[in-house]
């Protein structure tokens, strides 16, 4: 099977199309035919080996991960020993390994029937930024209905799902934004939105609840912009070669010792409960994934090169199988 491989790190240039051997699935887990994957700033992070704190689980001098990709969209052809809930023939989307090839083994628990209105493509977009937004607003936030929420990166990939969630579950929700994306986020549900390179988010108005995706201001400044007993989720951080993202998770931890607001930091966690909460919202029609771009598999390279430089408007979608 054809598959993208990571070998060395540094520039996403330095993956390759490769001929290797199709994987078989263990216990508990399926083999899918992968029709469409979609990268993630995670992709990217692991491509690069940076931050360094990393490459403790991802090897040290090598990457242990061969391929990269871990949204996925597929139609399973075998199943392992111990699935019953799934079968030959199914159509799927979840989390899984080196999605980033024409076949991958995922866990069966993390993979729940892809809706029907849905093409492969848009369900490829949605596992971990999907289940970020929720897993923020819902778990961390503990978003109520009547809320008023601040998306702080509302255009990115997390943040177009975190706007459509947020109205979901009954927010009033303010998104920010530069100025290019202004349009993009209301027209997706934002009542409010914010131009940053206009206006400064960080003061006026206060929010019960701020979602921040972008990390690029300080907590000391984007506390004043909560409630008294309002809640702060970290979800972004800026990139650094050490331990940039840990270190701003450390000092939210640090942070709420002190004060009455709740500064929580947070990383999503792939369960199949939360996906077919998704799977209800993207049938009804509450949550439609914004897609940006579409790249085919020999195009890994430039799709993870495109997410890196920051600027993409919703997710960057790899149409495996045409």
């Amino acid at each position: 099977m054809k598959a993208i491989v990571h070998r060395q790190y540094g520039s996403p240039d330095l993956l390759a199309c490769e001929d290797i051997a199709k994987p078989v699935p263990g216990d508990n887990e399926v083999l899918l035919e992968v029709q469409a994957a979609s990268v993630n700033p995670l992709d990217w992070h692991t491509v690069r080996g940076l931050p360094y704190a990393l490459r403790i689980g991802n090897g040290l001098r090598t990457p242990k991960k061969g391929v990269p990709g871990i949204d996925v969209a597929g139609v399973i052809e075998t199943v392992g020993a111990g699935v019953a809930q799934l079968r030959p023939g199914d159509e799927v989307f979840g989390v899984c390994k080196g999605a980033c090839a024409e076949y991958a083994c995922a866990k069966a628990d993390r993979l729940v029937p892809k809706p029907a209105r849905l093409t492969f493509e848009q369900a490829a977009a949605v596992p971990v930024a999907a289940l970020t937004a929720l897993q923020g607003l819902r778990n961390r936030g503990r978003l109520q209905r009547g809320q008023n929420v601040l998306i702080v990166g509302a255009s990115g990939g997390v943040g177009t799902f975190a706007v459509q969630i947020a109205k979901a579950l009954g927010a009033v929700v303010t998104g920010v934004c530069s100025t290019r994306n202004v349009d993009l986020v209301r027209s997706i549900g934002a009542d409010q939105v914010i131009d940053y390179t206009q206006h400064d988010y960080t003061t006026g108005r206060r929010y019960d609840l701020i979602v921040d995706l972008a990390g690029t201001r300080p907590l000391s400044e984007c506390r004043r912009a909560l409630t008294p007993r309002g809640t702060f989720v970290v979800v972004g951080a800026p990139s650094g070669k050490w331990i940039a993202g840990p270190d701003r998770f450390v000092k939210a931890l640090l942070l709420s010792m002190f004060v009455r607001q709740r500064i929580v930091p947070f990383v999503a966690t792939p369960n199949s409960a939360d996906l077919m909460t998704l799977k209800n919202l993207l049938e009804a029609g509450q949550v439609t994934p914004v897609i940006d771009r579409r790249y085919d598999l020999t195009e890994v390279p430039q799709a993870i090169g495109y997410l890196e430089q920051g600027h993409a408007r919703g997710k960057v979608v790899i149409t495996v199988q045409a």
